[in-house]
């Protein structure tokens, strides 16, 4: 039986060197001179921290670290933004997450959105991904375009397509 599996997965390879080359722009850019910056990413924890002057500068380094992620190909909606948080000297802190996988909620919702399409295809929720299966492979690739048209807040992969 034909089947493929919906992920939600972040190179953190590419999410490090988007890191870094934001790092290198910010100590090259004037408006930064002269202030205490600082982007740092934790692979383990999957965590970017960043800490800026101000909220301006905190600001200035999410757009220009959103921007890189673009340029590698990566989605922003895999970036989970925590609240900003005072930090000494008057400085701003901010942590974003970096969201892996699919969580429960929004398997159910994807798995609703395909039972809903009323295609003769079964969805299964199982850990973080979304397995869906059924007798036809051009259901399947209907399925895939249903998904690709709607919008979930998460980037989602279409992988092990097996026939």
């Amino acid at each position: 039986m034909p089947s493929f599996d919906i992920v939600s997965k972040v190179d953190l390879q590419e999410v490090d060197n988007a890191v870094n080359q934001t790092v290198k722009e910010v100590e090259q850019r004037f408006d930064f001179k002269g202030t205490q910056n600082e982007i740092s990413l934790d692979k383990g924890n999957a965590v970017i921290l960043i800490e800026a002057a101000d909220d301006y500068k905190l600001q200035a380094i999410v757009d220009i670290l959103k921007g890189k992620l673009v340029r590698r190909s990566l989605s922003t909606k895999c970036l989970d933004f925590g609240k900003k948080e005072p930090a000494s000297h008057m400085a701003v802190r901010q942590r974003i997450s970096i969201v892996q996988g699919i969580s429960k909620e929004k398997g159910k919702e994807l798995a609703k959105l395909i039972k809903d399409s009323k295609l003769k295809v079964q969805a299964q929720i199982m850990d973080d991904q979304v397995r869906v299966s059924g007798k036809k492979i051009d259901d399947l690739q209907e399925v895939i375009q249903l998904l690709k048209g709607s919008d979930f807040d998460v980037e989602l992969q279409f992988v092990n397509m097996r026939s």
